[in-house]
């Protein structure tokens, strides 16, 4: 109850200060009343007991303050009181104020949008229930099919190995698998007879009851819903997609979505802000595992130990310890792969069981590719902005100084009647909390609009990603943090540097001592030369990666190339001749389009992950021995002509190369080296699957091609094998068209074409190789573009710092530099004299910023292609700018002090 009586006198005391005031006066003067009374009994006359009572008990003033302060209330009186001078004498100088305002908003709008792509790619926990108790099998980086038998930490498992970790049942109290491949397939919706783009994505019945995840509405899969193969034709849509297709209609319950050949029905509808379990991707439905064969493109994995395609998530049960649930999963795994070598296994095959283990990592913050692609990008630009916050914040503090320093008479007034040091310096630094919260304001606005153009700048394409980048508790704790840090890191050396003062020599000199000449101020500037060093060096180093990265040689011609997706699983077709001969027929029509000069389908082309396999051949080398692995393609007869992929020797595919003839193949350079060393492998056989496999696998080779760049521009030389598709009928994801005019009429009529041969065919996914070849190198050129830019503004930064301190320097050096003028001092030679001071910091700075360089750009070397970190030819050239920069800076003010008239400056006060 005291502390509620406290709360309430204080809060009163706040709002009804001049009735609280009106009282303790009343209560003051009655005790000096009974005070008197006590005196005059004494004998002592009404005038001289009320005056002895006010002698004894001293100034009521004194008294009242006495008591006021002894509330918290007066501390916030206080505070209140402190503001409201502080907005004054910011209002005063509206110029200072502007400058540390915008400054503080670049800072901290930077760090607070760099910070919210962070916390929505990397940090955000999944929208259910627990998900510090949710746990991944490996570290999800993986993604496709593996069909090996693991030999190291495994990633990506298979249907029967996830039935038996959920059988076990011993650490998990929930297990359910996702497919690791998104099903971008066509389909109808309702009565509609036109075929529709839909994201789908194949998990367990276990997958919204493992997750704690309840629709709202219909119901979510059961697991018995996942039991029989090809029995649970349902769906569950996404909050999302319901929105955009169904205008939130509940009717959605019910309803039928004809995919391929099965019509689904849709039974739930997941909760608004679940977008699945994979950062980035927000499917339009989930469909039960158990249909994997009917959704096209029909893999055939649920009873296959080898076809590893899986993640799988699981919730701890409570009290079960890390190390316990991964003795657990270990030993299920090594009893699983066990089983898939035999009762007899090679010395190798043990070797592999050895080996082969699973790392359970959090999947609080779900699975993401864009996680493995952007933290360490992410990260290195944290730091970045972080450096760009501290000049930020050191340039402040130098006008701080300076503004102090003016403010000496002020300041020695204040101290003279009274005032502590302590509380002038509170006084100073509300004025830099002012400062950094209206900058904070700012930098929040800044960063809202300036998040969006992150997120575009990391997609694939003109359309965002579907990553939620709303401010949570972890962006509005780091940007309150940051504010209250920032007044911290630049207001309080100024403050305590300003209260250091000589009471009666600042009350008596017309003139302050410059601030440039003190070691605090000199100290700032070199630190912002030295960080903006650093910035530009490392800005520099990812600038030159980027420009290595796009002279690489990519063995094809990416230029005038369209890309298109078109679906035949959607609509009926299967693996077999009639699907080849479409795709050739596809193919025909489109080369004869006017403007086409060659057209073709295949598995990949590039930046698109890859098929491996390994190979034998009697002739191979002794490195192809230790590392069999080759990458394959599927392509049509004129694939290398459409990419541009230069024939060496041999021949191409043609119309001879059909399904009853001998098995055929092209290879790249490398492949030729390595598998035929020191001869023509033209004629030659190697074998896919290695010295062990049937000899029906044997390919023959009829040409050698260039090597080319397949999965990334910073990949090694892969040996790699091109087979044609009309000997083995599958499947193909792209069709690329060369064209040369307008690329908008050659997309128009190629569709057409296609739609001439069966217009049921969906054709989707248009897109350039030169834009799939650029979106490749979309970390890097993010980290350079933004790198940068920012490097740009500390050099802003440094610059309004070395200025305005130079011009500081010669304003309060004016009576000096006229003495000199007047005693015969040349124009060059003030001018030198005030380069040479600003010159000497700047050198300063770069030395020390070097050093710092020298140190940081080691941790880069993974994010850099072409160029050392300790880059010499970076290094020097950034020092030898910076310089420059600083020299145009200081001449300025330099150049103001040439012109000083000596009459002028000799009655200068």
């Amino acid at each position: 109850m005291s502390l509620l009586r406290n709360i309430t006198s204080g809060l009163r005391s706040l709002l009804r200060k001049e009735q609280v005031d009106r009282e303790l006066d009343e209560e003051l003067r009655a005790y000096e009343e009974m005070a008197a009374e006590e005196k005059m009994k004494q004998g002592m006359n009404p005038n001289a007991a009320l005056r002895a009572v006010r002698l004894e008990r001293g100034s009521v003033e004194i008294t009242k303050e006495i008591v006021r302060s002894a509330g918290w209330e007066s501390l916030v009186e206080t505070c209140w009181q402190d503001l409201r001078f502080a907005a004054r004498m910011l209002r005063k100088n509206p110029g200072f104020t502007a400058v540390a305002v915008l400054t503080l908003a670049l800072g901290i709008g930077a760090n607070t949008a760099i910070f919210s792509l962070m916390n929505a790619v990397l940090l955000r926990s999944l929208p259910v229930q627990n998900p510090s108790q949710l746990v991944l099998f490996g570290a999800g980086k993986w993604g496709g099919i593996m069909d090996e038998v693991p030999s190291r930490a495994w990633q990506l498992f298979s249907y029967p190995f996830y039935r038996q970790v959920q059988q076990d049942g011993r650490v998990f109290s929930g297990v359910t698998a996702v497919s690791s491949m998104p099903n971008g397939v066509h389909g109808t919706i309702g009565e509609a007879s036109e075929a529709e783009a839909i994201d789908a994505r194949l998990v367990s019945g276990t997958y919204f009851a493992t997750l704690g995840v309840n629709p709202v509405l219909g119901r979510a899969f059961s697991e018995d819903d996942d039991r029989i193969p090809g029995g649970s034709p349902i769906a569950v849509a996404s909050y999302s997609w319901w929105k955009r297709r169904f205008g939130g209609d509940p009717s959605i319950i019910g309803k039928k979505m004809s995919i391929g050949a099965t019509v689904y029905t849709i039974i739930g509808v997941a909760p608004e802000k679940f977008f699945g379990t994979t950062v980035g991707e927000s499917p339009d439905v989930w469909i039960p595992l158990s249909m994997e064969e009917q959704l096209p493109p029909g893999w055939k994995g649920l009873h296959d130990k080898l076809f590893q395609s899986l993640y799988i998530i699981a919730r701890c049960k409570p009290g079960v310890r890390a190390e316990q649930a991964q003795a657990n999963v270990n030993l299920l795994f090594k009893q699983a792969v066990r089983e898939l070598v035999g009762s007899q296994p090679t010395n190798k095959q043990l070797d592999n069981i050895q080996h082969a283990s699973i790392e359970l990592t959090s999947a609080a913050a779900g699975i993401s590719q864009l996680r493995a692609q952007f933290s360490k990008p992410l990260r290195i630009l944290m730091a970045a902005v972080g450096l760009v916050l501290l000049i930020a914040c050191t340039n402040i503090a130098n006008l701080l100084l300076a503004r102090a320093t003016n403010r000496q008479r002020e300041i020695a007034v204040r101290m003279s009647i009274g005032a502590g040091r302590s509380r002038v310096i509170r006084q100073l630094l509300t004025e830099s909390f002012l400062l950094a919260i209206s900058g904070a304001i700012l930098g929040i606005a800044l960063a809202t609009w300036t998040i969006k153009l992150l997120v575009l700048m990391v997609s694939a394409g003109p359309q965002a990603p579907p990553i939620d980048i709303a401010p949570d508790t972890h962006v509005l704790l780091f940007t309150l943090l940051l504010s209250l840090a920032t007044p911290l890191l630049f207001g309080i050396a100024p403050a305590w540097r300003a209260t250091r003062v000589e009471l009666n020599s600042s009350l008596k000199q017309g003139r302050t001592t410059a601030a440039v000449h003190t070691p605090l101020a000199k100290a700032l500037v070199v630190s912002q030369v030295a960080l903006c060093l650093v910035l530009l060096i490392g800005a520099g180093l990812f600038l030159r990666t980027l420009v290595n990265l796009s002279r690489v040689d990519t063995g094809f011609n990416k230029n005038n190339v369209l890309l298109f997706g078109v679906e035949p699983a959607s609509v009926g077709y299967k693996e077999d001749a009639r699907l080849t001969r479409l795709y050739e027929q596809i193919e025909e029509r489109v080369s004869a389009v006017p403007g086409v000069t060659a057209a073709s389908f295949s598995m990949f082309t590039f930046n698109q992950g890859s098929w491996s396999e390994d190979a034998w051949s009697r002739e191979e080398s002794p490195e192809a021995k230790r590392n069999r692995e080759i990458l394959y393609n599927k392509v049509g007869s004129r694939f290398f002509s459409t990419m541009g992929l230069q024939l060496v020797a041999g021949r191409t595919f043609n119309s001879q190369d059909t399904e009853n003839s001998p098995k055929v193949a092209l290879i790249n350079e490398t492949m030729a080296r390595r598998f035929f060393p020191n001869e023509s492998p033209l004629g030659r056989t190697f074998r896919f699957g290695g010295p062990d496999a049937k000899p029906k696998n044997d390919r023959t080779v009829i040409g050698v091609v260039k090597d080319a760049r397949y999965m990334a521009l910073k990949e090694r030389a892969w040996p790699a094998a091109y087979l044609p598709y009309s000997q083995d009928a599958g499947y193909l994801w792209d069709f690329e068209v060369r064209f040369s005019g307008d690329a908008g009429s050659t997309v128009a009529a190629v569709r057409q074409a296609i739609r001439e041969i069966d217009p049921r065919l969906p054709v989707s996914s248009v897109g350039t190789l030169a834009g799939q070849v650029d979106h490749s190198v979309v970390d890097q050129r993010l980290t350079a573009q933004l790198s940068g830019f920012f490097s740009l503004v500390a050099v802003f930064l440094a610059c309004i710092g070395i200025y305005g301190l130079m011009s500081y320097d010669v304003l309060h050096r004016t009576n000096e530099i006229g003495i000199r003028v007047a005693l015969g001092a040349r124009q060059s030679q003030v001018l030198t004299l005030i380069l040479r001071q600003g010159l000497v910091l700047a050198i300063a700075g770069v030395a020390i910023g070097t050093a710092l360089a020298l140190g940081l750009t080691r941790f880069l070397s993974s994010q850099l292609f072409g160029v050392q970190p300790f880059d010499p030819a970076t290094f020097v050239s950034v020092a030898v700018l910076l310089l420059l920069i600083a020299l145009a800076a200081c001449y300025v003010p330099a150049h103001r002090a040439t012109r000083v008239d000596p009459m002028v400056a000799l009655r200068y006060e």
